[in-house]
């Protein structure tokens, strides 16, 4: 049985509120294992749509140091959770894509997203 007292904004922030420490967090750790392999920058793009979407690529600067696949796939995992919490529900529909790029030197993100969507113009003319 539902509740109809729930308090669905209360809910809402709080969620984010556990979605950011959790970000934090996982940005901590990451970016002290990036700058332990002497990565300077980091780029993600991921792309969404039709209710599911990845991380397509990483790359990081200099291009020569290669990451273990699992730090790869922590930062794709990164790059999409930060990406959803600024955009939720950009992978529906038509979706959404876009590149984060960190300077780990300066610990700064910086998130470039686009939102697709379907643009409908509509007339109708009775008894012309």
């Amino acid at each position: 049985m539902t509740n109809p007292q729930i308090d669905y904004a209360a809910l809402a922030a709080q969620w984010r509120a556990e979605r950011e420490t959790t970000l934090k967090a996982s940005r901590a750790e990451l970016i002290a294992q990036l700058r332990a392999l002497g990565i300077s920058e980091v780029t993600a793009e991921y792309e969404g749509y039709g209710d599911s979407g990845n991380v397509e690529n990483v790359t990081v600067q200099p291009a020569e140091v290669k990451l273990p696949e699992a730090l790869v796939t922590e930062v794709g995992d990164f790059a999409w959770s930060l990406a959803y919490h600024h955009h939720p529900g950009f992978e529906n529909n038509e979706g959404g894509y876009g590149t984060l790029t960190w300077d780990i030197a300066a610990d700064s993100i910086t998130l470039d997203h686009a939102d697709r969507y379907v643009e409908c113009a509509h007339s109708y003319d009775e008894g012309l």
